[in-house]
């Protein structure tokens, strides 16, 4: 789990929210609703509003967020939260402890925590199977 977790409120921008991805190194930011985490945006959720739909970049980052947020608690184990990430279709699960965040955890997390290579890439398969089940079942064309 890494303990420092990226947060930004509710109001923020997509710029705000993209610059803070950007000078912090991360992936993903919680955000929060009157201080209290509701849901995580992904720097994917920031391209695909951007790019794709032509939202602009001043416009508040909450509503291109996944709500509501999926978190597991502090006390869990790495199979839970491992089970979590997999039953949700999620790569990354912040963890609360009591009303607070506690960290996050993330797919990269779990592999280098279990240092099982064939578990971390059946994680990584099961998620991405999960979340994209029609790139993997779907019939292609000739």
């Amino acid at each position: 789990m890494t303990a420092t977790v990226v947060t930004a409120p509710s109001e923020a921008t997509l710029a705000d929210v993209a610059g803070l991805m950007r000078d912090r190194n991360v992936g993903s930011v919680v955000i929060l609703d009157h201080g209290r985490p509701a849901a995580l945006i992904t720097d994917r959720d920031v391209a695909l509003a951007l790019g794709a739909d032509g939202v602009g970049r001043e416009e508040p980052a909450g509503p291109h967020a996944t709500r509501p947020l999926v978190a597991g608690e502090a006390g869990m184990d790495v199979e839970e939260a491992a089970a979590l990430m997999v039953q949700h279709r999620i790569r990354r699960l912040p963890i609360m402890d009591g009303d607070g965040l506690a960290g996050i955890v993330t797919l990269d997390d779990l592999a280098v925590r279990t240092g099982d290579v064939q578990l971390a890439q059946q994680m990584t398969a099961d998620v991405a199977r999960a979340a994209l089940p029609e790139f993997f079942f779907h019939q292609r064309g000739g």
